[in-house]
């Protein structure tokens, strides 16, 4: 590895070509997130799927990526970013490959875990390049470019899925991300320099991620089976057993040298409230956008195209105003603003409990988004913000990192619940009647998640101090979770 300081400017051939390698990686991984939403009625129905199957196919790449999420961010920093970003983006690729071309549900959910690992080791890369590759006067410029340009991918992600599951059909959700990695891998290989964590010691946390991600997989997999299977010694088994392994492995990360997750982060009091806020308002998002694209399409009857493209206000909202919103933030404090977004959001969940068959877009489907939207503009760059000012700078990234896991295993265990919570049976989504009666019962049940964590932002969240980081991304339209921040302050 070269030790010289990073010298790259964003002016020249070569930073712009680091920009467009990390933006397309980024934007594979935030895009296929949103996107098979919209293509899950299709998939359903050509795989003769059941909604647990369409919960597995959301929840099998959420449960690898919240689980490996952090461990990808350390390999990257031990063994060279270039190398694991790339392997991340090779893996995702292959796998996505494997989605596209699944013949039964069953591959297609073991093919979506799969897909979660590659993101996992993407993802953070994607940051970390442009922090260690641009010189620092460029680099806040790099960081907004590669912010904002990720930021429009992920806006115009829902259009895009419903574009190709009404055109060409579900597959190439995922074959398209083929060839925007054979893009990306020999532009990465020939213009990213390669670089470490010279700090970076002491063993990877393989057991605290193992642990994590068998703890959710189990109480996932017990809540997406109770539907079907009752209180049966196979569903009791395994969320007794999930929820053993989730105590083991905080008492894991307890007494580990290195651990994945330091709990000692959570002693700041600011850190565990903003923790615990972003669990509800993301589990509620996820749980949101998860039956509204389904509610569209079974039972207004919109097409995947229509579907995608009465979600586009709320990325479109965040696109535009998440920077301002940020800076209102800086002036007012984080308080007004994270309890103020999430009740705006409960109140676009409660909207949609207008949304059924006849239903008017202009007058029904659109305020609901509208707020939504205005919701989420208001509360996700002071929850950063926030999260990064509540530990020390340099522990700036490994916060953000936890934090968006966070969000990630919320809404992992939201769109795990609220099916079973509101009544949904296997066959659910086939039936507009029977699936419209439990969206109503479900909605406001992402409310009362919303306004649980407007009442903790309320309690507990105050104006941090001066002494922590603060965020490099402006620009964020991810609604599965918090944009994934370096370490802020650096250079």
């Amino acid at each position: 590895m070269d030790d010289r300081p990073p010298d790259i400017r964003l002016s020249s051939a070569r930073g712009r070509w680091v920009v467009l390698t990390t933006v397309l990686g980024s934007a594979m991984a935030m895009v296929d997130s949103t996107v098979v939403n919209v293509a899950l009625p299709r998939i359903g129905a050509d795989l003769d799927a059941d909604l647990a199957a369409l919960q597995w196919t959301v929840n099998a790449y959420m449960l690898t990526l919240a689980g490996l999420i952090l461990l990808g961010g350390a390999l990257g920093d031990r063994f060279g970013r270039r190398k694991v970003f790339v392997t991340g983006v090779v893996w995702f690729a292959v796998a996505s490959l494997l989605c596209g071309l699944a013949p039964n549900a069953g591959i297609l959910i073991a093919a979506r875990a799969l897909q979660g690992i590659g993101g996992a080791l993407l993802t953070p890369g994607s940051l970390a390049i442009i922090q260690a590759t641009f010189h620092p006067d460029d680099r806040a410029r790099a960081v907004g470019l590669w912010s904002g340009l990720g930021g429009v991918g992920a806006a115009v992600g829902p259009f895009l899925g419903g574009w190709l599951v009404d055109g060409p059909g579900w597959r190439w959700v995922f074959l398209l991300n083929v060839p925007l990695a054979a893009l990306c891998v020999p532009v990465a290989l020939r213009h990213v320099p390669e670089s470490r964590d010279p700090q970076a010691h002491g063993r990877f946390d393989v057991l605290g991620a193992g642990l994590a991600a068998l703890a959710l997989g189990l109480v996932t997999y017990a809540l997406i089976a109770a539907p079907d299977q009752g209180a049966s010694v196979v569903v009791v088994g395994s969320l007794v057993v999930g929820t053993a392994l989730g105590a083991l492995f905080l008492y894991v990360e307890k007494r580990r040298p290195d651990p994945m997750m330091p709990l000692t982060l959570f002693a700041s009091r600011q850190f565990t409230a903003i923790n615990a806020v972003t669990l509800c308002v993301y589990a509620a998002f996820s749980g949101f956008f998860f039956l509204t694209a389904l509610q569209l399409q079974v039972v207004v009857g919109y097409s995947a195209l229509q579907a995608g493209t009465a979600l586009l206000p709320t990325t479109v909202l965040m696109l535009f105003l998440s920077s301002k919103s940020g800076e209102l933030a800086q002036h007012i404090g984080p308080r007004l603003p994270l309890t103020v977004g999430p009740l705006l959001c409960a109140g676009g969940t409660l909207l949609m409990l207008r949304v059924g068959e006849g239903s008017s877009y202009a007058a029904d489907v659109l305020p609901a988004m509208l707020v939504m939207g205005a919701g989420m503009v208001t509360l996700v760059a002071p929850l950063t913000a926030t999260v990064l000012a509540s530990v020390p700078t340099g522990r700036a990234g490994l916060a953000s990192g936890i934090n968006n896991a966070a969000a990630r295993a919320a809404g992992l265990i939201a769109v795990a619940a609220l099916p079973l919570l509101a009544g949904m049976g296997p066959e659910a989504y086939r039936s507009a009647a029977e699936f419209g009666e439990t969206f109503r019962r479900a909605m406001p049940m992402c409310a009362g998640a919303l306004v649980l964590g407007a009442a903790i932002a309320w309690a507990t969240v105050r104006t941090p101090g001066p002494e922590g980081g603060a965020p490099e991304c402006k620009v964020h339209c991810g609604v599965t979770s918090p944009p994934l921040e370096g370490a802020a302050g650096e250079g």
